[in-house]
């Protein structure tokens, strides 16, 4: 199996090339390795190198991998839209970045879903790999395709595409599919007899083909029932049992190019306390992972000394709830302050995590502080579970101020169940409030940047139920607040929304079932492509696909649901019991003021 040419096959005609050309430091992949290796695969990120390289996940599976004995591993990414013309113009194939082998060589392709906007990318990862876009159309000589990610929690959109589906931790789960898989291939199993081996062997993989779905009249999902009693009615999800013990890329890649996020990434705790009900890894990474301080600065030290690179990231879904911070702040500031790294940490929940700053100040970087306050009013945070006032708020940016940031970016959500107008002009008020805060501290206000995005209701979350506003309510609130803006231009606040018609897309397919798969292909088909990147986006092509397949998109996205309806993913367990989440949902209602029906949004003028 020779390797693809692109040196001056593809790299010449592209965009910045170093972003394909692989082989980068600390690369765990010989030519030799593939050729020899008893299970080849592929882990494939269904977006461009610069993102994927940015993904803790697929560096963690492709470490994985490449340390367990007679499996070698290489990676792809989506080519950008001047590559792939050029593949397909030549007949160059996807191949890998370790060794620029071919895709559809390998025995498991594995493709990590993160996000509903990447589902065309994962046709074209097949299409340029030469595997049938259909899993009932690929033979023995195709790989395996597997997903595992956020996105293959509701996975039916997508269910004709895959053969397999992961639900849950990455780290176990592909533990146990290289051996299986490598006994299946010593004994001589057929491809189409692993998907139903593996479905069988494991209680938290889903192969979509083994089983039937039936609609009522409606149009919602009567039942979803498996094939055979071997497999299990209900897929159960894998979990991590000890995350101090998890495998970890201690010498993690090294790119050539400027990536999304160029710093050390360790995951410091694996699901959050919190359960905001909008959100839903609060819901599904369920239970609670720590690692240890000795043991994440013990990883730390490692990473620097294999890269350099002069920034930590301590990830989770919410650092300020991971109990040990002020003192892994501090002894991290200890340990790295004096060789110039930096420590940095995603949106904060401020309440607690701005009461610690004076113990992190030497350690975390202050170029600007991100903060999801999400709602704008207490008892709109309350009807959400977002536990935050404005008081805490406010007294915590104060500190943060005081020990030497200057700007704060703060992420809001329009379109919550019982949203009034006075949520939607708050959301400047509150920023204003943020910004003028740093004149008792400094003299001038801070540079504030209020970025608002539309609620997309998910799986397995409270709200999994509710109906998401329409594009003409986002579109009204989107026009007040630039109105609102506009009447204060000297103010330090800025904002920025996100795109209406790329939130309703995400609605449609986050609660989608299987009848979607022929929009995705029509628009793929169409030219949809990295629906996730503004410049690439093109709403025309997918509101002719949903016109040519019949399908009503408002049935998805804009439609409450009754308690007791079938829900696409109803046989993939996500976390909380039914009941539970729709006890929850209930009572966000309770909280809201001036809310007769809490369910009916008000026309903004």
């Amino acid at each position: 199996m020779l390797p693809v040419r692109i040196t001056d096959e593809l790299l010449p005609f592209v965009r910045q090339p170093s972003q394909y050309i692989g082989r980068e430091i600390n690369g765990l992949v010989k030519p030799a390795d593939w050729d020899n290796a008893e299970v080849r695969v592929v882990i494939g990120f269904p977006d461009t190198y610069t993102i994927g390289m940015s993904h803790l996940g697929c560096q963690i599976l492709y470490w994985l991998c490449n340390h367990t004995s007679g499996v070698c591993a290489e990676r792809t990414y989506c080519p950008w839209h001047d590559a792939e013309a050029v593949m397909r113009e030549k007949g160059i194939p996807l191949f890998t970045w370790d060794t620029r082998r071919r895709v559809g060589d390998a025995d498991i392709f594995a493709i990590s879903l993160q996000y509903e906007m990447a589902f065309t990318n994962l046709l074209t990862l097949l299409d340029l790999s030469g595997i049938p876009l259909r899993s009932a159309g690929r033979d023995d000589s195709h790989p395996l395709v597997i997903v595992g990610g956020p996105q293959a929690d509701n996975p039916e959109p997508v269910a004709d595409f895959v053969d397999l589906v992961v639900l849950g931790d990455g780290e176990e789960s592909m533990k146990a599919i290289l051996a299986k898989y490598k006994e299946l291939k010593a004994g001589g199993v057929r491809r189409r007899d692993m998907i139903r081996i593996m479905a069988e062997s494991f209680e938290w993989v889903y192969a979509p083909a083994l089983y039937d779905v039936s609609y009522e009249g409606s149009g919602a999902v009567r039942s979803i029932d498996r094939q055979s009693d071997r497999i299990p009615q209900r897929i159960e999800r894998c979990t991590t049992p000890d995350l101090n013990e998890a495998p970890f890329p201690v010498r993690p890649l090294i790119p050539f190019v400027d990536v999304v996020h160029d710093r050390i990434a360790i995951e410091i705790m694996r699901g959050c306390p919190q359960r905001c009900r909008f959100c839903h890894a609060g819901y599904t990474k369920r239970p609670l992972g720590l690692r240890s301080v000795e043991k994440i600065l013990e990883i730390a030290e490692t990473m620097w000394r294999a890269t350099g690179v002069d920034e930590l990231g301590l990830l989770s879904l919410s650092t300020a709830d991971y109990p040990h911070l002020p003192e892994l702040a501090a002894r991290a500031s200890e340990q790295f302050a004096h060789r110039g790294v930096s420590l940095s940490v995603p949106s904060l929940r401020v309440d607690k995590m701005l009461t610690d700053i004076p113990s992190m100040v030497k350690a975390v970087r202050k170029s600007g502080l991100t903060i999801a306050v999400e709602a704008a009013r207490d008892d709109m945070r309350a009807a959400i579970r977002k536990k935050v006032t404005d008081g805490r708020l406010l007294d915590g940016v104060r500190n943060a101020y005081e020990a030497g940031w200057r700007s704060v970016k703060l992420y809001f959500m329009a379109g919550f169940p019982g949203e009034r107008p006075e949520d939607i002009d708050g959301i400047l008020d509150l920023s204003q409030r943020v910004s003028d805060l740093r004149r008792e501290v400094s003299g001038g206000p801070a540079k504030v940047s209020a970025a608002v995005g539309w609620l997309v209701p998910k799986p397995y979350t409270p709200f999994q139920w509710a109906a998401q506003p329409s594009a003409e309510y986002f579109r009204d609130v989107r026009a007040r607040l630039r109105s609102l803006a506009s009447a204060n231009r000297k103010s330090a606040v800025r904002v920025k929304m996100h795109n209406v018609d790329r939130s309703v897309l995400e609605a449609v397919f986050s609660r989608g079932d299987r009848r979607l798969a022929p929009v995705i292909e029509a628009a793929w088909r169409g030219g949809a492509r990295f629906d996730g990147w503004d410049e690439s986006f093109n709403p025309g092509v997918w509101w002719r696909a949903f016109e040519d397949v019949g399908i009503d998109m408002g049935f998805y996205a804009h439609r409450e649901r009754p308690a007791d309806e079938v829900f696409p993913w109803s046989h993939l367990h996500g976390g909380a019991p039914q009941d539970y989440l729709r006890r929850q949902y209930e009572d966000t209602f309770t909280h809201l003021d001036g809310v007769d029906d809490a369910r009916s949004l008000p026309i903004l003028t």
